[in-house]
């Protein structure tokens, strides 16, 4: 049996006891199986649209009440969190990705054999719960294992995988879904959990350091009392202190103003990415006459600008080149703030790829046009989600799973409300300009990045949590 505190002995590092001291190849090994998590989690909340139709005529409910299984399981994935981020960071990485991962497994299963929409809509609720642990502890286990001039490539592909997976769910459920009955859709996802599961046991290792540290020092102590020496008792964390460790969370986004106004951002861009899933399948089946498979290839375009941002992170990041966003990052070198030059770049490429879209969005105009402009969306939302995400793991890097919690609190609660009125705002706007719409939406918040580059180091220095200071007695 594998024990769920035990690091394998395949990551035993040789050179040290510090997680920064494994090879590259673990490290690109961990970072691979976690990202696969977030695809598989976020993969699972938008797969389900692709079988509105089935379950509609199967359990005779309408398109609003279905979409409620969508807003349930996002909505888990933003609470649930709140809860394993900080307890990461206090019992450590591998026990808390073990056991969300049982219950993810567990809580999808009567997706599979559910014989009504209410069963599906509570536990999809909580298997986002269970699952949404990836979408913050991956953070904190990329800014265990690298040090911070090395985090940016591994942080966008964690961003990536958040946003590739999404759009991943309507590529695979139409295919799926237009020649198999809708429960198949989730046996592929157990068999995917299933595989994931055995890859975390055999694979990942605890990788925060003072848990580890801990660990070691409690072995220690035990083997000194078997032998009837007298040592101090390890340092017992009172019950206050961990209340108050479940609640860092909500007092980051509550009262650090990086955090708050940067996590409204990402939950906007968020909130309009899953507003796309009911939306652009609409659009494309009643201006172009596409089927469902068809419907969910178009997909596919946000998914290359995704990819094309990830690589040109990667190469920006080896490139010796002079571009304006290296010249922007090298004003701030050393400082958290250099990441955010690719959230400045991100925030012009918002707005232009939702008007281009919106602007396309006619059947005079070939398909091709639209989906360009929401590739350049989606390029626009990688760049943007991987300056400011990498930006808050280096800014609060003790807190690093706890500031991710509280801002994928905000993201999900967006994604949750925004499919719920999407349908209704296409029928009362128009496709062109209920697009145009979410559109302004992301001119107003295109300061904000160059906002936080130019001051964010002042604020910084005014925060209890960033840089490492510690408060409410979390050590």
């Amino acid at each position: 049996m594998v024990d769920a505190t035990n690091t394998s002995s395949f990551f035993t590092s040789e050179s040290g006891d510090h997680p920064q001291h494994l090879t590259h190849t673990r490290k690109l090994i961990l970072v691979l199986i976690v990202c696969n998590g977030i695809l598989c989690v976020t993969c699972s909340s938008s797969i389900y649209t692709t079988t509105y139709a089935q379950i509609d005529e199967e359990f005779k409910s309408d398109t609003l009440l279905s979409t409620a299984g969508l807003s349930s399981f996002v909505f888990g994935i933003g609470l649930g969190p709140l809860i394993t981020g900080p307890l990461s960071e206090q019992h450590g990485r591998r026990p808390v990705y073990l056991i969300s991962w049982i219950l993810f497994i567990i809580w999808t299963i009567p997706s599979a054999i559910g014989k009504n929409i209410t069963t599906l809509i509570i536990t999809r609720f909580l298997a986002g719960l269970a699952g949404g642990t990836y979408l913050s502890v991956a953070g904190g286990t990329v800014s265990d294992i690298y040090p911070k001039d090395r985090i940016k490539i591994p942080m966008a592909l964690v961003s990536a995988a958040a946003f590739i997976g999404p759009c991943l769910g309507p590529v695979l459920g139409g295919f799926i879904n237009y020649h198999q009955n809708w429960r198949w859709t989730y046996c592929f996802i157990l068999i995917w959990a299933a595989l994931l599961l055995i890859a975390v046991l055999i694979m990942v290792p605890e990788t925060h350091r003072r848990v580890r540290s801990s660990r070691e020092s409690t072995s220690a102590g035990k083997k000194v009392r078997d032998t009837g020496a007298t040592v101090a008792d390890p340092d017992v964390r009172s019950e206050q202190r961990d209340r108050l460790l479940l609640l860092r969370p909500l007092y980051l986004l509550l009262y650090e103003p990086m955090c708050t106004i940067l996590s409204i951002y990402t939950a906007i861009l968020l909130g309009i990415l899953y507003l796309f899933f009911g939306g652009i399948p609409m659009i494309v089946q009643e201006l172009y006459g596409f089927n469902a498979w068809q419907a969910g290839l178009t997909f596919l375009g946000i998914i290359c600008g995704m990819i094309t941002a990830t690589v040109g992170i990667m190469i920006s990041t080896y490139s010796s080149c002079k571009s304006p966003v290296s010249r922007l990052v090298s004003t701030k070198n050393g400082q958290p703030e250099r990441h955010l030059p690719l959230a400045i770049f991100g925030s012009i490429l918002n707005p232009l790829g939702l008007f281009w879209f919106a602007w396309s969005t006619r059947s005079d105009i070939h398909w091709m046009l639209p989906i360009t402009g929401s590739a350049v969306f989606g390029c626009g939302t990688i760049l943007t989600f991987s300056g400011i995400f990498t930006y808050l793991v280096e800014a609060y890097h003790m807190y690093a799973a706890s500031v991710l919690a509280s801002n994928g609190l905000l993201r999900c609660t967006f994604a949750a409300i925004f499919p719920l009125f999407g349908a209704k705002m296409y029928n009362s706007l128009g496709f062109t300009w209920a697009n145009t719409v979410l559109a302004f939406m992301t001119v107003l918040l295109m300061p904000f990045p160059y906002i936080f580059f130019i001051f964010g180091q002042r604020l910084r220095m005014k925060s209890n949590f960033a840089r490492g200071s510690e408060i409410l007695g979390c050590r």
